[in-house]
């Protein structure tokens, strides 16, 4: 069974940093591509980061492109989100999720099979 769990989450002023993290366990680690998407009240969950299960290939959306960044350790079993230059907009609760080895669109919710049960970032202006 496939288990992650995220931590790291909390109230930060607009401009400040938090750094996620989602330990997985129950397989294989290694050869698998993860991601983190997020949801705010009232709005569908949408896709913050994905990354290649070798680490050299990290996709962001638009929104956080070059202030979030996405990483792997596979001997830990462990994904990082770095949050950076964080705004009102990013509040929201982060999740961590893995999905089959091959994964088509890395931005689509239905790719994906297992998830965290989320941690809540919230930014205050």
């Amino acid at each position: 069974q496939v288990q992650l769990v995220e931590s790291g989450g909390g109230l930060v002023q607009a401009g400040g940093s938090l750094r996620l993290s989602c330990a997985a366990s129950g397989r294989t680690f290694t050869v698998y591509p993860m991601a983190w998407f997020r949801q705010a009240p009232g709005k569908e969950r949408a896709f913050v980061a994905a990354i290649s299960w070798s680490g050299s290939m990290p996709y962001y959306a638009d929104s956080v492109k070059g202030r979030f960044t996405i990483s792997r350790d596979n001997a830990k079993n462990t994904v990082w989100l770095q949050m950076n230059s964080l705004k009102p907009e990013d509040t929201a609760v982060y999740y961590c999720a893995t999905g089959p080895a091959r994964i088509h669109t890395p931005s689509r919710v239905s790719e994906y099979d297992y998830w965290g049960q989320g941690t809540q970032v919230t930014v205050s202006s």
